[in-house]
């Protein structure tokens, strides 16, 4: 009886200690950034990446004028995010709301581009050592059709030409919509080629179908997907492979995925902003707009 009794202690201690392990593991895969409304992860690119320290620049969706529009996220290794923030060009008028970040292909001189929900881009370049930048053109998008709120663009390499990708967010009924053309950095024109109409099954509702969007170097389109009930949440969000970019001759064709499903869904967290990262300390990864409870950074497949 009192060997009986003292497995059970032990095997209660070890449930315990697994339950306090797991814990520590989940707390450890979200990894805070900033707290507050306005620092909220609306894009993301990566700007650095040695060993297990990477960093990001990323941007904000804020309106106010004494609101940051940009930082540098560092995270080195395994250690707590570190937040560098970046003043917008002076003599320049202050974006609003901007809500994706892409690198330029073929540009490792630090250039990206950040896009509005308006559907103005704003090409910057990025002096990472003393952590300014400079604003090299705004461009906007032509013939925007009515109600469109743009969450996500994106730039690919695809067969030596370059491809801009950009979406409506949609909402609830009304589905998100990809578009994708021929981008022009000499004249700052994109040339459309197409779209598609894009619902996700998760989540179930307020949901924006795109939140944002990324196009690998082998043409596969990955989007995040996210349900926003109010600034207090509660969130949920997914991330899928919604198709597939290709060349064929001078064309560009896309190839939806009929099934989409969630490789990957989150709960308590909206994600707004979505990066990929080769190699093998890379990754899908994510940061959010968690409105009053302010943005976190995440790596699908991580454990800590």
């Amino acid at each position: 009886m009192k060997n009986l009794k003292h497995k059970l202690v032990i095997k209660i201690l070890i449930v315990v200690a697994l339950l306090l392990i797991s814990q520590q593991v989940l707390a450890q895969s979200w990894r805070p950034v900033r707290g507050g409304i306005s620092f909220g992860i609306s894009g993301m690119s990566v700007l650095s990446q040695k060993d297990n320290a990477i960093d990001f620049l990323i941007v904000h969706d804020n309106k106010q004028k004494n609101q940051g529009r940009l930082a540098i996220i560092s995270i080195p290794g395994q250690e707590s995010p570190v937040y560098f923030p970046i003043d917008w060009p002076s003599n320049t008028e202050l974006p609003l709301d901007l809500e994706a970040l892409t690198s330029i292909p073929g540009k490792t001189n630090s250039r990206f581009i950040a896009f509005s929900s308006a559907g103005k881009g704003y090409d910057l370049q990025l002096n990472p050592t003393n952590r300014t930048v400079s604003l090299i053109k705004v461009f906007e998008l032509t013939k925007i059709p009515p109600n469109s709120n743009f969450e996500g663009f994106t730039l690919q390499n695809i067969d030596g030409k370059l491809i801009a990708v950009w979406t409506h967010r949609g909402a609830d009924q009304d589905p998100a919509i990809i578009y994708w053309g021929l981008f022009d950095l000499v004249k700052y024109q994109i040339t459309p080629i197409g779209s598609a109409q894009i619902k996700v099954p998760f989540p179930t509702h307020s949901v924006r179908h795109i939140s944002d969007i990324k196009v690998d170097a082998a043409g596969i389109v990955y989007i995040t997907s996210a349900s926003d009930t109010g600034d207090d949440g509660p969130f949920e969000s997914a991330v899928y492979v919604a198709g597939y970019l290709g060349s064929s001759g001078d064309k560009i064709t896309w190839k939806q995925n009929p099934q989409l499903f969630p490789f990957h869904r989150f709960k308590y967290h909206k994600i707004e902003a979505l990066e990929l990262i080769p190699g093998a300390n890379g990754g899908v990864v994510v940061g959010t707009d968690d409105e009053n409870l302010g943005g976190y950074i995440y790596t699908l497949g991580q454990g800590n």
